[in-house]
């Protein structure tokens, strides 16, 4: 089952609102980092499930899922 592409979307689009990486796109967050928040507890929400959704698809090697939606948002 592929993920929402509205989710992938949001994921390309929205950037980390607090923290060290703050500013950087969701897809752009290093693995180190996502892996962290799995181990600490990811943030309820909406930010805490897009930031679930990316660390599984970068720890998966799914990150060609986002590579069309990167570049439209580039045009």
């Amino acid at each position: 089952m592929l993920p929402d592409p509205q989710l992938l979307l949001q994921i390309v689009e929205m950037e980390m609102p607090f923290g060290k990486y703050k500013g950087t796109l969701l897809s752009n967050l290093p693995v180190s980092y996502l892996e962290w928040f799995q181990r600490k507890g990811f943030p309820q929400g909406k930010l805490g499930m897009l930031l679930e959704t990316i660390y599984v698809i970068k720890s998966n090697g799914l990150e060609y899922l986002l590579e069309p939606l990167k570049k439209n948002r580039r045009s």
